[in-house]
């Protein structure tokens, strides 16, 4: 694992999933889709830059094929001011050979070849459309799969944040990460290595790292008393659905445990009113960025700087080559 030096300060990694609207509660399809949250990005880009932080945006096909996302992302990726990263949704990626359903959602279930002429196509598009060769990559509904650390390294992929530790979709036919570690750790794939930057995700409250076991041997309907009791608790670094002073809450705890990287997340069609659970209304994206106010502070009085892909990938190789 990759882990802190004696006196060495964690960074923050602001990662996004840029991808196209779509019903999150309908059946998945091939389209349909709608990209009415790109201009968007421009807002959210503006919002990072006054902060200094330099996102990466982890776009998906319908978003690279949009003229608008390149313009926007492309001229600040120009600038220095953001990163480009791939993000896999299998469902709207070519080639088409598969059926689209629930289990086909999850990258990794596809088979190998199909898996890879999909991120080959992404990969080739995101260097044609915004002139750089991805390194960073996540798949879809964080469907990893046996093959796809070799198939990333094969294709020119240096780090993964596929993993979401202390999530299980495996009812789901999804990969389980209940186990999953939050410190960044290497994927040996024969002569070569991809760096895996797990989202983070920790556990509060009473019983500490307890709760974590605690959790994950509880029905998802007992999961809010255990919160309530202030028992155990499931906090994800994101403005989708954790108030802000629970993330702080989060962001202490990841420091006590001493992890190089806080990796925040969430998806841009929530930069749009009414595309996404988190944001049905102006006054909710009011709150989303009143969210970052509150976080971005937080991070600042903790010490806590931002980092990017290729900040994170320097330190680690840093410290395997000692």
């Amino acid at each position: 694992m990759v882990t802190l030096d004696s006196g060495e300060k964690p960074r923050f990694w602001v990662t996004i999933d840029t991808e196209e609207d779509f019903d999150w509660d309908a059946p998945f399809a091939r389209t349909g889709y709608r990209l009415a949250s790109v201009p968007a990005l421009a807002e959210c880009q503006g919002y990072f830059e006054r902060a200094g932080v330099k996102p990466i945006y982890l776009v998906d096909w319908p978003i690279v094929a949009d003229d608008r996302a390149v313009e926007i992302l492309g001229a600040a990726r120009n600038a220095g001011r953001c990163e480009i990263g791939a993000q896999l949704h299998p469902w709207v990626t070519p080639p088409y050979e598969e059926d689209v359903n629930e289990r086909n959602s999850y990258t990794g279930n596809l088979p190998a070849e199909l898996q890879r002429a999909k991120m080959t196509a992404l990969r080739d598009a995101i260097r044609d459309r915004f002139g750089v060769q991805p390194t960073a990559y996540r798949a879809g509904r964080y469907g990893l799969g046996p093959d796809t650390a070799a198939m990333l390294a094969e294709l020119g992929f240096r780090c993964d944040t596929s993993v979401r530790s202390g999530f299980d979709y495996h009812a789901g036919h999804g990969p389980d990460y209940r186990e999953a570690p939050l410190h960044p750790w290497w994927v040996k794939v024969g002569q070569g290595a991809v760096l895996e930057m797990p989202v983070t995700t920790v556990f509060g409250g009473l019983l500490g790292r307890a709760g974590r076991w605690l959790y994950h041997r509880t029905s998802s309907n007992s999961h809010a008393a255990l919160a309530r009791l202030g028992l155990a608790e499931r906090i994800a670094l994101t403005p989708e659905g954790i108030p802000a002073e629970r993330a702080c809450i989060a962001i202490d705890i990841a420091i006590d445990l001493c992890l190089p990287v806080l990796n925040f997340s969430f998806h841009s069609p929530s930069l749009q009113p009414g595309n996404t659970p988190y944001v049905r209304s102006q006054a909710d994206l009011d709150l989303f960025y009143r969210w970052w106010d509150v976080v971005l502070g937080h991070l600042a009085r903790r010490g806590v700087e931002a980092t990017t892909a290729a900040g994170i990938l320097a330190m680690a190789e840093r410290k395997a080559a000692r």
